[in-house]
């Protein structure tokens, strides 16, 4: 099971609507997603102000940045599986 970031901030409606693709991608168990709000952390901020809604993959440092769909997105869990099985990351 991959662990998955959102970079995302209050008040964000783009990041809601991709919330909405992560739940409608992602069934139980298939991943652990944790809403990073950008806005406690000025490195976050200078790097993902002007690009949030981001999924990122902490493992492999892979992002998919907005604006994506959920083929985009099961792509996206597809490629991190694949790396894994793989070996690819650490």
């Amino acid at each position: 099971m991959p662990d998955l970031e959102l970079m995302t901030t209050d008040g964000c409606h783009l990041c809601e609507q991709a919330v909405s693709v992560l739940l409608a991608v992602l069934k139980p168990g298939d991943a652990e997603v944790d809403l990073v709000d950008i806005a406690f952390d000025d490195a976050l901020m200078e790097r993902y102000a002007t690009r949030i809604p981001v999924i990122r993959a902490p493992a492999s440092g892979q992002e998919l940045n907005w604006p994506f769909d959920e083929v985009q997105f099961r792509a996206f869990l597809q490629g991190l599986a694949d790396a894994d099985a793989q070996g690819s990351y650490d």
